[in-house]
C-alpha cells in the first residue's frame, strides 16, 4: 500500500470530531455551537474541526503524534532530511530561512524580483543585500530569473556570501538553471535557499520544471495553498542540506509561527500532501489533455496572444494572456472580471491564469470559461504594442544605506520626476505579484521611475508609496 494515502492528522480530526466532545477549551465557538444563525451555516462545517492542542491532536511546535506523522509523510514525498507544516504562509517560511542562515553585516545575494517577505526578513536579520538583477523577456514584457553568468559575477565580488537567496519560478511560472547555480554555490560553499513558493507540484514531474529540492536547494519554502488543495496560509518548508542548521530553523518557526496554529490549515496541507502523493501518470495525461484544449479555446480569441514559455518550459499549471487590444492587461483583467472570470493578477501588458491540478475524471468549468472570456472581448480593436522595454543595466547592487542606519535619517517628499539618483525612503510594491519595484534604501533610477509611471498610468494597486498616486515620492534627506 502506498502510504502517500494515509491523512494521519485530517482522520486524527475526524476521529474527534465523532467523540462529539463538549469543549471547555479555547476557540470560543465551542466547535461551532456559539452562534448558530443561518448566515454563518458555511462556517459550521469547518468549525467542527477548528480544534487546538488536545489529547490525541499533537502540537505544531512540539510534534509528537499525528503531526509528526504527517509531517514525515511529507518528507519522505519530496525526499528531504525534514519537512515543516506552516499555517503562516510562505512568508513565515522565508522569515524562518533567512534569519536562521544570515546574521547582522553578512553578506547575502538575492534575486532582486524576489517577494517582499525575503526583504522584511533581510531587514530583520541586518544583513548585507547585494541584489542580482534578473534578464528581462521582451516578449513577455516581464522579469524572468537571473543567469549563471551574473551568479558567477556576485561570487567572485563577494566571496564571503553567507547565502544566495533565490525565487524559483517567477510568479508567471518562468524558470531558469536552477541546477547550475546550485551546483557553482556549493562549489563556494554557499547554501542555496529557495522561495518555490509556486512551485509545490513540480515532484509530478515531466512536463513540469524540476523542483529546487529535487535540484538539491539547501532550504525550500512552498505555498502548498497556491497550486494544491490546501487552504490558504498552508505552505510547506523543506531542508535537505548540512549546509545550514536545522536548530536554527526550528527555532525562528516557533518564533514567527502562530502559537495557536489552525487545525483546519493544518489538515488542509495533509490532504494536499495526501493529494500529490497519489498523483499518478494517469492523472497527469488527463490534466495535460484539458489544459491543451483550454488553450486551443483561447488561441481562437483574436483580442489574446497566449504566451509560450521560452523553450517550452515553465509551469503547465499557468497560463499568461497577452492584450491584443486597446486594453491595457489590467483592464482587460477587469473586463474579465464582468463576465465572472477571476484571474490571479495584471500587469500592464498581461493577466495571469492558474490552472487547477486536476487529476483524470475530475471536471473544471474550463470550456465555459474560453467562451465566456470569448464573449467579454467582442467588439474591440486589435492593437498590438511594440515598445522594448529598458531594465536597469547593472546587474549586481547594494543597497545605497545599509538597514541600520535609515532609521535615523530625515524623510522628505519629491515629485516622481524629480527624483532620479534620490535614496528612496519607501518600499513601492505592485501587487500582485508582491515584487517590490523600489526598494526603501536603493537608488533611484531613470529605469525605476520609468516603470512606476508605467504602472501607475495603466492603474496598478500598490502596498507602500503612500504618495506616490499624488506625484510625489518620500527619498531620505540629504540635508
Amino acid at each position: 500500500m502506498n502510504i502517500q494515502w494515509k491523512k494521519p492528522l485530517y482522520e486524527a480530526l475526524m476521529e474527534h470530531v465523532k467523540k462529539k466532545p463538549i469543549s471547555f477549551h479555547v476557540p470560543g465557538h465551542k466547535y461551532g455551537l456559539i452562534d448558530q444563525s443561518d448566515e454563518n451555516s458555511f462556517f459550521k462545517q469547518l468549525l467542527k474541526i477548528d480544534a487546538t492542542e488536545l489529547s490525541g491532536l499533537d502540537d505544531l511546535h512540539s510534534p509528537e503524534g499525528a503531526i509528526l506523522e504527517a509531517e514525515r509523510l511529507l518528507a519522505e514525498l519530496y525526499h528531504t532530511t525534514k519537512s515543516f507544516f506552516l499555517v503562516n504562509g510562505s512568508t513565515v517560511g522565508n522569515l524562518a530561512m533567512i534569519m536562521a542562515v544570515c546574521s547582522e553585516g553578512t553578506q547575502v545575494l538575492v534575486q532582486r524580483n524576489c517577494h517582499k517577505s525575503v526583504l522584511n526578513a533581510l531587514r530583520l536579520a541586518k544583513a548585507m543585500p547585494v541584489f542580482l538583477e534578473p534578464e528581462f523577456n521582451q516578449e513577455w514584457k516581464v522579469a524572468a530569473g537571473i543567469s549563471i553568468e551574473t551568479v558567477k559575477q556576485a561570487i567572485n565580488l563577494y566571496p564571503k556570501a553567507k547565502a544566495i537567496i533565490l525565487t524559483y519560478p517567477n510568479y508567471y511560472g518562468m524558470t531558469f538553471d536552477l541546477q547550475a547555480i546550485i551546483h557553482l554555490s556549493h562549489t563556494h560553499h554557499i547554501p542555496v535557499l529557495v522561495d518555490e513558493a509556486h512551485g509545490s507540484h513540480f515532484i509530478v514531474g515531466d512536463p513540469f520544471p524540476t523542483s529546487a529540492v529535487q535540484l538539491g536547494a539547501d532550504i525550500i519554502v512552498q505555498s502548498a495553498h497556491k497550486t494544491l488543495p490546501a487552504m490558504t496560509m498552508g505552505s510547506f518548508l523543506h531542508v535537505n542540506s548540512n549546509l545550514v542548521n536545522m536548530e536554527e530553523i526550528k527555532e525562528y518557526l516557533e518564533i514567527f509561527q502562530s502559537s495557536s496554529p489552525s487545525y483546519p490549515i493544518m489538515a488542509s496541507l495533509d490532504a494536499a500532501r495526501h493529494y500529490l502523493g497519489t498523483y499518478e501518470q494517469i492523472d497527469v495525461s488527463f490534466l495535460l489533455t484539458e489544459i491543451q484544449s483550454f488553450k486551443e479555446e483561447l488561441a481562437k480569441i483574436p483580442m489574446i496572444k497566449v504566451l509560450d514559455f521560452p523553450n517550452n518550459h515553465g509551469d503547465h499549471l499557468k497560463i499568461t494572456i497577452q492584450s491584443r487590444c486597446e486594453l491595457s492587461g489590467f483592464e482587460l483583467q477587469k473586463r474579465l472580471e464582468e463576465s465572472g472570470i477571476y484571474t490571479e493578477l495584471a500587469d500592464p501588458n498581461n493577466v495571469l491564469l492558474i490552472l487547477p491540478l486536476l487529476k483524470a475524471g475530475q471536471r473544471y468549468p474550463l470550456k465555459e470559461a474560453a467562451r465566456k472570456m470569448q464573449s467579454a472581448l467582442l467588439g474591440l480593436t486589435l492593437y498590438e504594442a511594440k515598445e522594448d522595454f529598458i531594465m536597469d543595466s547593472q546587474k549586481i547592487s547594494e543597497l545605497a544605506i545599509p538597514f541600520e542606519e535609515m532609521a535615523s535619517l530625515a524623510v522628505e517628499e519629491v515629485p516622481i520626476g524629480e527624483a532620479v539618483d534620490f535614496i528612496c525612503a519607501e518600499t513601492i510594491i505592485p501587487y500582485p505579484p508582491g515584487v517590490p519595484l523600489l526598494l526603501k534604501g536603493e537608488r533611484i533610477t531613470e529605469e525605476k521611475l520609468h516603470q512606476l509611471n508605467r504602472l501607475l498610468q495603466a492603474g496598478a494597486r500598490f502596498q507602500g508609496g503612500s504618495t506616490i498616486k499624488k506625484g510625489l515620492i518620500k527619498i531620505f534627506s540629504t540635508t
